[in-house]
């Protein structure tokens, strides 16, 4: 089944249960995925639809952060729990030690020596777990690896 697939049986299975969190959490993804295959005149695929579930996640987060710093503790619950429903659909996520252990094998595989070479383990890094990572974790642990080497 795709990923695509799996969110219109949750979105119907969360539209009988009555859940309100995951049902608009749905919604608002089922949009995003209208606006990519209009955007780009296809269906998306399930790559496609992981991008911007990650889109999705990066967001919440984001919101999680502002609402915590502004003391709305009410809406920064909220924001927790639709991420914990988008965070249902990625991949498995790299623990830190998997990360650090990774980003070590990927700056010998490609060679990488200073921080110039940094883009080049950050798009081997994507390439190989696109979704598995935190993007900001991963750079700065790729940073703090080149440094060393430097």
């Amino acid at each position: 089944m795709s990923l695509g697939e799996k969110l219109e049986q949750d979105y119907i299975t969360a539209y009988k249960a009555r859940d309100a969190v995951t049902l608009s959490v749905l919604r608002l993804l089922k949009t995003a995925i209208k606006n990519h295959q209009v955007e780009h005149m296809k269906a998306p695929d399930d790559a496609a639809i992981l991008d911007i579930i990650s889109r999705q996640c990066k967001q919440r987060q984001d919101s999680i952060d502002q609402f915590t710093a502004a003391n709305r503790l009410d809406l920064a619950d909220k924001e927790a729990a639709e991420l914990l429903v988008l965070r249902s659909y990625m991949p498995a996520q790299l623990s830190a030690e998997e990360l650090l252990l990774t980003i070590d094998r990927l700056i010998a595989e490609t060679g990488a020596t200073s921080m110039k070479d940094m883009g080049r383990v950050m798009q081997a890094l994507t390439a190989a777990y696109k979704g598995q990572f935190d993007g900001k974790a991963a750079s700065e642990a790729v940073k703090a690896a080149l440094h060393i080497l430097a």
